[in-house]
């Protein structure tokens, strides 16, 4: 046996078992299977989960939001989340493949117990965030099985891909299994799941599987808060930032000051003004939970930008320049009117919801504020629900928007604005053929925005309204007619590859099994000596 290939077992070995020796007799784990199978269980749910983060990263401002809530302190918690798995998904990776490693390599298999313990702690993040998720963001579920739409094609390549590189593999422990029982048993699992992967196509449907032709519009833009990404959310500066990113609407959250002037805020109950804002300063020892709590004069001579700068709530602030950082940090908080009047300017429509504990006197103000603003009726996107029924009689060129289907018919409406996980592609090109305009919210990712445009949403509200208008395109669309004789052939190709890797195994010669244990031994053995430069002292 060669040094090199003898160095490769030495590092193999040392890797997975943390020793550098081989074992000796009477060493082996008698536990060595089931442990891998605990490797390669945890390797797939480790991938698993950072499949779902990813996906969860169209909506990581939820997440932030939601750790601000429970802890009352802004941090990044979705990079931490994001980074955390990533470590834990590559560690198992890669443990799995010195695993495979050892096998192809004939070694014994004998896991360290701090792998051991690793492997819990992953199992443990995992579970608890799994978890986490079904109990208080259960909407996440519906989001995850929408990105297989996008992803699926793909997802079914990459499987194909790995189940022939794994081939070798299964097809060496089924000619080295000592029973007739253990060969039936791995024989049937790898069929099995060889089945699943290759006939899985049968089942991916997705929007984007249509001709180019086909395509519909793509989805116009309304700025969620203005462009947060770009400046602190509701203020000026960030609705100026979104008009340049091509908006046709804003998106915002109005409530009603002590003093009965409409302003932009989104933040109410205990995390009132305290996320964007410097009240905590302003205000040392008071505790507001409500608008109607300050007046108006109080509010505008709060920052509003400052925490912009100190949490990066995007990862975006180098995007900005030293100019746009000074403006951001010199932001107030702005009354409806000022937002009116520059949605006025640049004929810019606007939808808003009304957080306030007395909808009835609230909704009088915002409507006399609108109507003395003198903005086209027709750029007014009404959402609040409570007081709709005065809102039409006092302000019947509003546009009225509803947030299901049931309200929506019941009252007239042709406008519907709901979660982009609540619909289906068909669901959403029923809609359209009656001349319902959807929208759907929130919408950051490419890919969620490229399966929405070919499912023909009518506009979408975004955080990132910059990187969206760039998209001359969604981000794939192949007719069926290209995509089923290209998934057919691919699963043709990786069979052959299989049956050829199964009989160039076959022929390989293997360590018989009527061969002495001494006999055995001596197929596996070195020179130490040749070995002792590159072995740690021990």
């Amino acid at each position: 046996m060669s040094v090199y290939t003898a160095c490769c077992r030495a590092c193999s070995r040392g890797l997975y078992s943390c020793r550098w020796k081989r074992l000796r007799k009477g060493e082996e784990s008698k536990c060595a299977c089931c442990w891998l199978s605990v490797v390669t269980l945890i390797t797939l749910l480790s991938i698993s989960w950072m499949y779902i983060c990813l996906v969860m990263s169209n909506d990581r401002e939820d997440v932030n939001w939601k750790g601000f809530m429970k802890l009352k302190h802004w941090v990044n918690w979705f990079i931490v989340l994001i980074i955390t798995s990533a470590t834990l998904t590559s560690y198992c990776v890669l443990l799995l493949l010195c695993a495979l490693f050892h096998v192809a390599l004939k070694e014994p298999l004998h896991l360290h117990r701090l792998h051991k313990f690793f492997l819990f702690l992953g199992l443990l993040f995992i579970s608890v965030g799994i978890l986490g998720i079904s109990l208080h963001w259960e909407r996440e579920w519906p989001a995850v099985l929408l990105s297989l739409q996008a992803t699926a094609p793909f997802l079914h390549f990459g499987a194909v891909g790995g189940l022939v590189l794994l081939s070798p593999f299964v097809f060496q422990g089924f000619h080295r299994a000592k029973t007739k029982r253990s060969r039936l048993m791995l024989a049937a699992v790898y069929a099995a799941v060889s089945a699943a992967i290759l006939l899985c196509p049968l089942l991916i449907r997705s929007p984007c599987l249509i001709d180019h032709s086909d395509l519909p519009e793509k989805p116009k833009l309304i700025g969620h808060r203005g462009a947060p990404m770009l400046a602190p959310e509701n203020t000026i500066m960030s609705f100026r930032r979104s008009i340049a990113c091509g908006v046709t609407a804003f998106e915002t959250d109005v409530q009603v000051s002590k003093d009965r002037i409409p302003f932009l805020m989104h933040d109410e109950d205990s995390g009132f003004l305290r996320r964007t804002t410097d009240v905590e300063e302003k205000f040392p020892g008071r505790d507001f939970n409500l608008s109607t709590e300050l007046t108006w004069k109080e509010l505008e001579s709060l920052n509003a930008g400052e925490w912009f700068l100190q949490t990066d709530p995007f990862g975006s602030l180098s995007q900005l320049s030293e100019k746009d950082k000074e403006e951001a940090r010199n932001q107030t908080i702005p009354s409806l009117l000022q937002l009116l009047l520059l949605a006025k300017h640049h004929n810019v429509s606007l939808l808003f919801d009304l957080y306030s504990p007395n909808q009835e006197n609230h909704t009088v103000d915002t409507v006399t504020t609108i109507l003395m603003s003198k903005l086209d009726p027709r750029l007014v996107l009404w959402l609040p629900p409570e007081e709709r029924d005065y809102v039409k009689k006092r302000a019947p060129g509003f546009i009225q928007i509803y947030d299901n289907e049931e309200d929506m018919f019941k009252g007239g409406g042709d406008h519907l604005n709901v979660q982009y996980s609540t619909l289906s592609a068909s669901e959403i090109r029923d809609l359209r053929g009656q001349n319902v305009t959807v929208n759907v919210w929130m919408v950051n990712d490419s890919w969620l925005f490229s399966l929405l445009w070919c499912a023909g949403v009518s506009s979408v509200t975004t955080n990132a309204c910059h990187l969206l208008r760039d998209m001359e395109r969604p981000n794939w669309v192949m007719p069926h007619r290209m995509y089923t004789p290209l998934w057919t052939t691919l699963d043709v190709l990786s069979v052959l590859m299989m049956m050829a890797f199964y009989f160039l195994q076959r022929k390989r010669p293997c360590c018989p099994r009527n061969v002495p244990r001494k006999e055995k031994e001596k197929v596996f053995s070195w020179n130490e000596k040749e070995l002792s430069p590159f072995l740690p002292a021990v």
